[in-house]
């Protein structure tokens, strides 16, 4: 699975590959068991899913920890390659990885949209590892971005007959979901939802709750194809407004504040409205968040 052209490498400590892969399952561990959150899986109920629970997530985080240091290997070993040629060996690793999170499962599609994301930004890390750059917030988005150029173009925009529920969104709505997210460099994350986290932080604000304002922060910005599909233009109009509110009226600062994401839960299950997109882009900003732990 190694490209021809690889860079001849030395081998990747160990501890490192842990290192990277442990954080990485700890960032999906810290957004499914964050609770409540308003129509997403936490510890508390099943949100608007009637298929999956808590213990599945806690099943694939396990099975997607395992793959992430193929990712980064592959990111060292692809390093001399142009950075646009590196999606095409991805593939087959993010394939073989949702293979045994539908394994670990049973069929049951919990982190897809992590596989990706956290896919781009591990093969990120072995890229600027092996290129001795430093490893930043700021430079692992902007590798993963120099991976995804032109993938909006090619994969939402072409017309075909039997359209992804991803391009039929495009289409209608001209919403780019993940795709668009991580060719822009994931600018949510990278200009809203980090500096907010780190600034709630630095307030002293206790993290579960910095995390749960973020996670509201997202939902008023992103444009979620996973609300979208479940609701409409309307629903996601919706969603968004009523977090923009929940955030204009202090957002949530101590445990009296969950008593109102509590009652937006219940609205978003009522409603079938489930915010898959902006859980996965908390993923990244609470792993993003805290690389400055691993040494590089």
């Amino acid at each position: 699975m190694m490209p021809n052209n690889a860079t001849s490498t030395t081998a990747l400590p160990a501890s490192l590959l842990e290192n990277w892969a442990t954080l990485g399952w700890r960032a999906m561990m810290t957004e499914v068991n964050l609770s409540p959150k308003p129509g997403l899986v936490d510890r508390l109920n099943c949100g608007a899913h009637k298929d999956m629970a808590l213990e599945d997530f806690h099943r694939s985080a396990l099975a997607i920890q395992a793959w992430l240091p193929r990712f980064i290997e592959y990111g060292a070993y692809s390093a001399m390659m142009p950075p646009e040629d590196v999606l095409k060996g991805l593939r087959p690793i993010g394939m073989a990885c949702e293979a045994d999170m539908f394994r670990a499962t049973a069929g049951v599609n919990t982190h897809k949209g992590s596989i990706f994301s956290l896919g781009l930004l591990f093969a990120a890390v072995g890229r600027l590892h092996q290129q001795e750059s430093p490893v930043t917030p700021e430079t692992l988005c902007q590798t993963a971005a120099a991976f995804c150029a032109g993938m909006t173009q090619r994969e939402l925009r072409q017309n075909n007959q039997q359209l992804t529920a991803g391009q039929r969104l495009y289409q209608q709505l001209g919403l780019t979901g993940a795709r668009g997210e991580a060719e822009a460099g994931y600018p949510l994350v990278i200009h809203h939802a980090l500096p907010h986290y780190r600034a709630l932080l630095a307030q002293g604000r206790d993290p579960e709750l910095a995390l749960l304002d973020t996670l509201l922060l997202l939902m008023a910005m992103n444009g979620d194809t996973n609300v979208a599909s479940r609701g409409g233009k309307q629903g996601l109009r919706w969603l968004q407004q009523q977090a923009t509110r929940l955030l204009q009226n202090g957002g949530i600062r101590t445990p009296a504040d969950l008593h109102s994401l509590r009652q937006f839960d219940q609205q978003c299950i009522e409603r079938n409205l489930s915010p898959g997109g902006c859980a996965d882009l908390l993923i990244v900003t609470w792993f993003l968040a805290q690389i400055s732990q691993v040494n590089h």
